[in-house]
């Protein structure tokens, strides 16, 4: 990148921060771990987790454990079956730490008993097998570092029997944007007006009724196209996203975009890079989420909205799905910096549903029109004025907590274009 254009970003940002189109970054308070640790029972077994920020990590191990890349996850595990387990600790991070392997990263040049003392801290912390008949364990497992949100995998092993649960945990201290309009706690909201379909025909009819687009705030103008339907929640939909790579996007405070501009001016990956506003009924998108490649350059993107559709008692979110191929000046954008879609947005849906075939978690795939066509030859733009065409498709995916392998994955008998073919398990012509 040039010297012209570097100074017209880093004069961009200056100007943003002073004049407060990118806000401060909130106070954080940081909960005790236990308090805000998320709880799921099968069977005898209950586990319950939480995942550390930093700032409770160097306080529970009394070093920055997270200046190395460690992050730990609390588990505990109570055990009412008859049978002793013994929880697997690569299912949470098949590169996970020892205890004394990360405590030997903090000895440096301490002395004999100094060393020691370090040493039995870390293992007194860790997790202990087995868990016995009758018995709760509790301790921390270290794994790599994730912001925004991780995926907690408890894989309990004992004889002739298996307990595994995943668990999609909320990191503190991220200022995640779905916190703007704390979609997950409106997930489970009685109060919330929402219709349940249990009949395959009208479902189909309320998705294809949806609009075709996310607009701009008054929407008054059309945006990207809803390609995308997700059928889940916290225990089946986003674990599996997250499974396959998908991170939480951040809010737009003034250190985010300098984190984003820092990475288009190095060439370098920002997993968490926040993504501009589109809106549908009546707000922004409750949350996004990214699949990051080499550089801020490259990645794919989704934008969701919680719907008051349900289908068999499954939260239904309205989504919008592209890749992003590039960094560009615009006009169009609060930040004045935009990606630059790939045109053909048909792909990236497509790629996202060979994806999710392979989280484990993905039961039933389906396609239903309400997006429009648009040729190749007469493109649409989307509000920063990138073009794109599509088949006007959008793809519904159905999750759930329970394991589904590739051959098993069902196929609605709705619509079965040629090119999405190769990618449905059992479709027919």
């Amino acid at each position: 990148m040039n010297r012209i254009v570097m100074q017209m970003l880093v004069a961009i940002f200056t100007g943003c921060v002073l004049a407060g189109c990118a806000a401060p970054r909130p106070t954080i308070s940081v909960p005790g771990y236990q308090n805000r640790a998320v709880t799921r029972t099968e069977g005898g077994m209950q586990v319950s987790t939480a995942v550390l920020s930093p700032e409770e990590s160097a306080a529970v191990y009394g070093v920055p454990l997270a200046d190395r890349n460690i992050q730990p996850v609390w588990i505990e595990v109570e055990n009412r079956e008859d049978r002793n387990y013994f929880l697997l600790s690569p299912g949470l991070d098949p590169n996970f730490f020892p205890a004394s392997e990360a405590a030997d990263a903090f000895a440096g040049t301490a002395s004999h008993d100094k060393r020691a003392d370090l040493d039995r801290r870390f293992r007194d912390l860790a997790f202990h097998n087995p868990v016995r008949s009758g018995e709760k364990v509790s301790g921390f497992v270290l794994t790599n570092l994730n912001e925004g949100a991780k995926l907690v995998q408890i894989d309990l092993v004992a004889k002739e029997r298996a307990r595994t649960f995943s668990v999609f945990v909320a990191v503190p201290g991220f200022e995640a944007d779905y916190k703007r309009s704390q979609v997950f706690k409106r997930i489970t909201d009685s109060q919330e007006p929402t219709v349940n379909y249990t009949d395959d025909t009208s479902f189909r009819a309320a998705l294809e009724a949806l609009p075709c687009c996310a607009t701009n705030e008054d929407g008054s103008k059309n945006g990207d196209p809803l390609n995308l339907v997700i059928v889940g929640g916290l225990g089946d939909a986003f674990p599996a996203l997250v499974r396959r790579g998908w991170s939480l996007t951040e809010q737009k405070w003034s250190g985010a975009i300098r984190h984003m501009i820092g990475a288009a001016l190095s060439g370098e990956s920002y997993v968490n890079a926040p993504v501009s506003d589109l809106y549908l009924f009546g707000h922004a998108q409750d949350l996004a989420l990214q699949k990051a490649r080499g550089d801020i350059h490259q990645r794919n993107h989704m934008r969701l909205w919680l719907s008051n559709i349900r289908y068999h008692d499954k939260p239904v979110w309205v989504g919008q799905i592209s890749r992003d191929i590039g960094i560009r000046l615009t006009w169009h954008s609060s930040t004045f910096t935009t990606h630059k879609i790939d045109p053909d947005v048909d792909e990236a849906r497509t790629a996202l549903t060979e994806d999710m075939a392979y989280s484990q978690n993905l039961i039933k795939i389906g396609l239903v029109t309400g997006v429009g066509a648009a040729l190749e030859s007469a493109p649409r733009k989307n509000l920063a004025t990138d073009p794109y065409y599509t088949d006007g498709y959008r793809v519904v995916l159905i999750f759930d907590r329970t394991p589904r392998s590739l051959s098993e994955i069902e196929v609605f008998p709705w619509v079965t274009p040629y090119k999405v073919m190769h990618v449905t398990p059992g479709a027919t012509p």
